[in-house]
């Protein structure tokens, strides 16, 4: 099955993996600023889920969400802080 996630700002797309690196970096995990998705393997790691580079057809729901929550409600945490300081100093 192809894949249907498609960056609607190319551009975008550093900035969003440097945000990832520093946001799962503060949260203590090692993160290569180079690579910041390898960090869902650190995570799956730790939770002892068997992720694999290849195919991941094989995991539940609950355990994908295992390994993706702690990396996108982290981002989305800090993209609202920094709204948030935005519109502050913009009022």
């Amino acid at each position: 099955m192809p894949k249907t996630n498609k960056i609607l700002v190319p551009e975008a797309g550093r900035t969003i993996d440097q945000l990832k690196a520093d946001v799962m970096k503060a949260k203590g995990f090692k993160t290569d600023p180079s690579d910041p998705h390898k960090v869902k393997f650190e995570i799956a790691r730790e939770l002892g889920i068997p992720l694999s580079k290849v195919y991941n057809g094989n995991l539940t729901s609950e355990q994908a969400g295992k390994i993706g929550g702690p990396i996108g409600g982290n981002m989305v945490r800090e993209m609202v802080k920094l709204a948030q300081e935005q519109l502050a100093r913009n009022t």
